[in-house]
């Protein structure tokens, strides 16, 4: 076999249909589209019209509540805290607080404070100054010899 012998099997391809070029194509006429109608106008997308009657997506009820002035915290995981340790990009005998963590690259941005979660293994004795955390994130660094302080439990 060579390059130029290569061809798809047979009835692999098969050429477009071109609808509405005259009785002989078995396509003539009305293309297929049935005979007058806003469907068989050209320009036509009806999805989800019921013809003038309220479609069933209005008529189902609406579900659920989204709070208009809800908090979003940045998120750090134990885990990641302990991995910047160990490459000397947070200091752990000093306060690690949320501007440590902006400057050390592990949060982007604070947002409406930083919350600490329980995700990964923590060994360094550190001192945590969060918005929030955890009952087993204060758990998991109290363990190992360090402690957390948080905006939510002096509020």
């Amino acid at each position: 076999m060579k390059l130029n012998e290569i061809r798809d099997n047979e009835g692999a391809t098969q050429r477009k249909k071109r609808i509405a070029r005259g009785p002989g194509s078995g396509k003539g006429k009305m293309g297929g589209r049935g005979i007058k109608g806003q469907k068989s106008r050209s320009g036509v997308a009806i999805n989800g019209y019921e013809g003038g009657q309220m479609p069933l997506y209005q008529r189902l009820p609406k579900r659920g509540f989204n709070k208009p002035n809800r908090k979003s915290y940045a998120i750090v995981n134990l885990g990641l805290i302990e991995k910047f340790i160990e490459a000397g990009k947070l200091d752990a005998k000093a306060t690690i607080d949320e501007e440590a963590l902006i400057a050390s690259g592990l949060v982007r941005r604070k947002r409406d404070g930083v919350r600490v979660l329980a995700k990964g293994e923590i060994s360094s004795k550190i001192t945590l100054a969060v918005t929030g955390a955890s009952k087993s994130a204060v758990e998991a660094v109290e363990k190992a010899g360090g402690s957390i302080t948080t905006a939510q439990a002096a509020e």
